[in-house]
């Protein structure tokens, strides 16, 4: 029961700081504005790891790295302790350990990125009919526009309706479901265990 709870609590706060991070690093690169208070919410909630992360890591061509190497280590944290509270006795220590843990870190900040965009996508419709001129508008465009607009230049709207969100959000649960779902157990099998004495 107290392993259950550790290991809900390492989820939601890991997943929470890899969001957090995540939405940071394509916040800046795609140059969506920050004056929002969601944006100044998630500056304000990671300035404290990215600001001494890039004395160490600097931007690079204009991407801030800083904050996806901190969401990559909070993600191989987190699968770390996680396989560390598993009843089976991994080893860490291999090499193939090593490559597979940091695949699978890989494979949630791919994971946690098409949260975002599912989310961000999901508030841009609900918006669009009930409050299209809020301030969010802009920055939710910012994040979903990359994606819609290639499908927008290829189906049309019906009824004068644009389909486009459902299509990518099927697309999204799609690779969520199908693709991510069975690539992690995929890699995980490669995390040597100790054999019993």
């Amino acid at each position: 029961m107290l392993i259950d709870a550790f290991v809900f609590l390492l989820r939601s706060i890991g997943g929470l700081l890899i969001l957090l991070f995540l939405a940071r690093f394509y916040l800046q690169a795609l140059r969506a504005p920050f004056r929002h208070p969601l944006g100044q919410f998630v500056l304000a909630l990671t300035n404290w790891a990215v600001l001494p992360a890039r004395r160490l890591l600097p931007p690079l061509r204009g991407y801030d790295t800083a904050s996806m190497l901190l969401a990559w280590l909070t993600a191989l944290l987190m699968h770390l302790l996680l396989l560390a509270l598993s009843p089976w006795p991994f080893v860490f220590t291999s090499p193939l350990s090593a490559v597979a843990l940091a695949l699978v870190a890989v494979l949630e900040l791919v994971r946690m990125s098409l949260y975002l965009l599912f989310a961000a996508v999901i508030g841009q419709a609900l918006m669009s009919w009930v409050a299209p001129y809020n301030p969010l508008m802009p920055l939710l465009d910012t994040l979903t526009a990359p994606f819609l607009r290639p499908l927008r230049r290829v189906i049309p709207p019906v009824g004068g309706v644009d389909i486009t969100p459902i299509v990518l959000l099927l697309a999204i649960q799609l690779v969520l479901s199908v693709f991510i779902a069975r690539l992690e157990p995929a890699i995980l099998q490669y995390i040597s265990i100790a054999a019993p004495r």
